[in-house]
């Protein structure tokens, strides 16, 4: 018979959050506010200050910065659609770890998806609204 770990299982909540073409999955566990992105901390990952600041942006909305370690699977897109994406991860797993949370990122903006994509490119034009030059002959 095989005896029973009684590791204590750390509890964490999860959040999927999209931007663009950008897809992330978020984890929270409770720490010391450490963020990892893709196996990289926050810092190796994002080099503008910018993109950093709107993932913690759902942080200082509910004033609970240092609460939480942050790990993200993100994929697709560019930089600031993943930071967009994260930032919507992170405000869905913080509803899931505190319901109070919840008026605070509604009212912020962050539980929104942000329907904005690229328009798909038509036939005979060379983008979505590009047509080629004009020429009379």
């Amino acid at each position: 018979m095989a005896a029973k770990s009684t590791a204590k299982k750390k509890l964490q909540f999860w959040g999927t959050g999209r931007r663009k073409k950008a897809i992330a999955r978020v984890r929270l566990l409770a720490g010391d506010g450490a963020v990892q992105i893709n196996g990289r901390s926050i810092d190796d990952y994002f080099g503008l200050d910018t993109l950093k600041f709107i993932v913690n942006q759902p942080f200082a909305a509910t004033k609970s910065a240092g609460k939480f370690d942050v790990f993200v699977n993100v994929k697709g897109g560019g930089f600031t659609g993943q930071a967009g994406a994260i930032r919507h991860g992170i405000a869905r797993a913080l509803c899931e770890a505190d319901s109070d949370y919840r008026t605070e990122l509604k009212k912020a903006g962050y539980l929104t998806r942000d329907p904005r994509m690229k328009e798909r490119k038509k036939y005979g034009l060379k983008k979505a609204r590009k047509s080629p030059q004009f020429s009379k002959r």
